[in-house]
């Protein structure tokens, strides 16, 4: 089945004016990134290619089509010099009061697309700048891309979504870990313990992860199975969202908070390790028992698979256990991080 790129073009592929009317050619402005990025995913992919515009009122006075033609036949021709071709452009003409059904974020231009059986539409994407393209994107069942940085939009069409969900649940606790590796650190974190919150927070904030974790643990008992257990369910959410692995730099860091040195260095190569050099003075930080901070990097390192090695050095207690956090985000971030151009397994084996 064939996979579609429904690709707007004022604000997505050229750079909209304050008029949004592109009818003449002072007004036209390529968006950063766009023919290089189109070109990219025209030649390393099979995605049909449809664009899909709005254009209020074309042919009307207020919108002449002499005016129109002769910018849009030069953006064509601009993009095939760069090898862009589009397998089908759609265009609406209608102004948003006449609620047409062809007008985006309504299908009917794009209907034949949705009842071909031929098409993988679930798998398709819209990629686009308004919440309108959005909407379009929801009406007809496909994914969304929206632009903003070009060269993040041909990643995940390119290689895919990097998103997991588990949800486990035992006799002790019932947890819920989501995730998206190429988020914007969007963080809806609730366990039950404020401080551990906190500490995970730094994870998502500090990694450009969107992370949620909701746990419900047994802290009447104690605070140790809700911990263990959050680590073990975000651990497989990391290996799952990773998939094979292609791409990634595999290895990632160290940062100073105040008073200390704190150094998380990791590698993803599938084999679970942890090395811990970090002692704390006080039983509890916050409401998190200290003797936990080993327990949750080792049940993160066996789930994960990945090996970790912790080393923090200072007097605030506080301070080192929140620099390791923050030191384990940033070494995520850089060990996630994904290459197209180079999209191969960061190892010498084949495998990790």
């Amino acid at each position: 089945m064939k996979k579609i790129l429904f690709i707007d073009r004022d604000g997505t592929i050229i750079r909209e004016p304050d008029d949004e009317q592109i009818d003449s050619f002072d007004k036209l402005q390529f968006v950063p990134r766009a023919i290089s990025s189109l070109a990219f995913l025209r030649q390393h992919t099979d995605y049909l290619f449809v664009m899909v515009t709005n254009q209020d009122g074309l042919g009307t006075p207020s919108f002449p089509e002499e005016t129109f033609w002769p910018v849009h036949k030069f953006i064509l021709q601009t993009l095939e010099g760069e090898g862009v071709t589009f397998d089908d452009i759609l265009i609406d003409r209608h102004f948003p009061e006449d609620n047409a059904t062809t007008r985006k974020p309504n299908t009917g231009l794009v209907q034949s697309y949705i009842d071909n059986p031929d098409y993988d539409i679930a798998n398709s994407y819209v990629i686009g700048d308004r919440p309108t393209d959005r909407q379009f994107a929801q009406n007809i069942g496909c994914r969304f891309l929206e632009i903003g940085d070009w060269q993040k939009v041909t990643e995940l069409a390119y290689a895919g979504e990097r998103t997991a969900e588990e949800h486990r649940q035992t006799s002790e606790t019932d947890i819920l870990v989501r995730l998206n590796l190429d988020g914007n650190g969007q963080c809806d974190i609730h366990t039950g313990l404020g401080f551990f919150d906190h500490m995970l927070e730094q994870i998502g904030r500090h990694a450009m992860i969107d992370l949620t974790i909701h746990a419900n643990g047994d802290l009447h008992v104690d605070e140790h199975h809700t911990i263990e257990d959050t680590a073990i369910t975000l651990g497989t959410c990391l290996r799952r969202a990773l998939g094979d692995k292609r791409g990634i730099e595999r290895y990632g860091f160290s940062l100073p908070m105040d008073d200390c040195l704190c150094t998380v260095a990791l590698d993803f190569g599938g084999r679970p390790w942890l090395v811990w050099d970090a002692s704390f003075q006080r039983e509890y930080i916050g409401d998190m028992p200290t003797e936990m901070f080993y327990h949750f990097f080792k049940s993160l390192s066996d789930a994960a698979l990945i090996n970790l090695n912790v080393k923090a050095e200072g007097t605030n207690e506080h301070h080192k256990i929140e620099g390791i956090f923050k030191a384990l985000a940033r070494a995520l971030k850089m060990a996630v991080r994904r290459d197209i151009t180079h999209f191969a397994l960061p190892s010498t084996k084949g495998t990790l």
